[in-house]
């Protein structure tokens, strides 16, 4: 059994990025926040599936170069091999939890350059 709160964990980068709750064994559960205008660079997963769920606010999360539009209450499933990018063009924060597995220590390929 593993309880946290997320008020125990930090954002990656001050008030923004992932706020990882879980890393492993089997999993990766974190909290992620951006703020308007705020993106994460694009990177793909070799093994890892990941899946974000929307918990305010709104976000544009392109794959494989098809821009996404999320709101609220949506979820996104993204495959291993697909390029990924986040960025929030809205004009108040987005917050959001992602989910990836199957754990992998490290699984991320940064994209550079990535444009759609």
């Amino acid at each position: 059994m593993y309880i946290v709160n997320e008020s125990e964990r930090d954002y990656r980068f001050g008030d923004s990025g992932p706020k990882y709750l879980m890393k492993g064994p089997r999993m990766n559960f974190a909290v992620v926040q951006f703020q308007a205008g705020q993106d994460f660079k694009a990177h793909l997963h070799n093994v890892m599936e990941e899946d974000f769920y929307i918990l305010s606010g709104e976000i544009d999360i392109v794959v494989d170069g098809v821009v996404n539009h999320l709101k609220e209450g949506d979820l996104i499933h993204i495959e291993p091999g697909e390029t990924h990018y986040c960025v929030n063009n809205s004009s108040a924060p987005v917050k959001m939890v992602s989910v990836l597995a199957p754990y992998q220590e490290v699984d991320k390929v940064e994209v550079d350059g990535y444009t759609y």
